[in-house]
C-alpha cells in the first residue's frame, strides 16, 4: 500500500500546478524549456562576518522536478541558470543564485516532487 501522505502530497502538487502557476522559461545557456511555476519568496538572514545580519529576500519559483527537462534530460537547477518571466510587455530575467553560502535550490516537499529555486533579478527586457 502506498504512503497516504505521499498520495495526498501528489494531489496537492497537482492542484498547485493546475491552479496556482504561470508559465516561465527556464534557461541554461542556449537551451530552455517552458514550465509552469508558482512564484514565492524566501527571506534569508545572512551573517556579514562583522556581527550584523543582512536580510535578503529571494524570488522563488516552485517547479515540479518532472517538468524541468531540457532536451530529453532531466536537470536540477544550478547557479547561473536563468528564469524568464513575462508580465505584459516586459520580460523579467532572474538568475538562479543562493545568497551567501546558501544553496540555490532545495526540495519543497518531503517526497522530492517540487523544486524551490532561489533567484535574484538581473535584467528586464521588452517582450517580443
Amino acid at each position: 500500500m502506498a504512503d497516504l501522505l505521499q498520495k495526498g502530497m501528489a494531489w496537492l502538487e497537482d492542484q498547485r500546478t493546475k491552479f496556482m502557476t504561470q508559465s516561465v522559461v527556464y534557461q541554461r545557456g542556449e537551451d530552455s524549456v517552458e514550465v509552469p511555476a508558482t512564484i514565492g519568496t524566501t527571506t534569508f538572514n545572512i551573517d556579514d562576518g562583522g556581527g550584523a545580519l543582512l536580510r535578503i529576500e529571494s524570488r522563488d519559483y516552485l517547479i515540479l522536478a518532472a517538468d524541468l527537462v531540457i532536451g530529453e534530460t532531466p536537470i536540477l537547477p544550478k547557479r547561473g541558470d536563468r528564469i524568464r518571466e513575462t508580465s505584459g510587455t516586459q520580460v523579467f530575467v532572474y538568475e538562479v543564485v543562493g545568497p551567501g553560502d546558501e544553496p540555490c535550490w532545495r526540495w519543497s516537499d518531503g517526497y522530492r516532487q517540487t523544486l524551490r529555486i532561489h533567484t535574484k533579478q538581473t535584467d528586464m527586457e521588452v517582450a517580443s
